[in-house]
């Protein structure tokens, strides 16, 4: 692999952990209350990820099912982003 997909793939990566974060830091934001250091990094996980996923909610809103709301923009993100990374380890 090239250094420049070396450094694509490492890039894809932190965006992966990124998303990770921000998913895992939504959900406990619903189930339970966090202190300032939670909402802290969970307003720079949506900071990170949010220019990716933003276009991509406007063009593929949530979906409503019953009282639930299905964000199908993130679940896009996410595998084009594990697609994307696996196609750049090739480079």
């Amino acid at each position: 692999m090239s250094i420049i997909g070396s450094l694509l793939s490492l890039v894809l990566l932190l965006f992966l952990i990124a998303l990770v974060v921000r998913a895992v830091l939504d959900w406990t934001s619903v189930l339970a209350s966090g202190g300032p250091g939670v909402s802290r990094a969970r307003e720079i996980s949506h900071r990170v990820t949010e220019p990716v996923i933003g276009p991509v909610r406007r063009a593929l809103p949530p979906v409503r099912v019953g009282d639930v709301q299905i964000d199908l923009a993130f679940t896009v993100v996410f595998f084009a982003t594990v697609i994307l990374r696996s196609v750049v380890s090739y480079l």
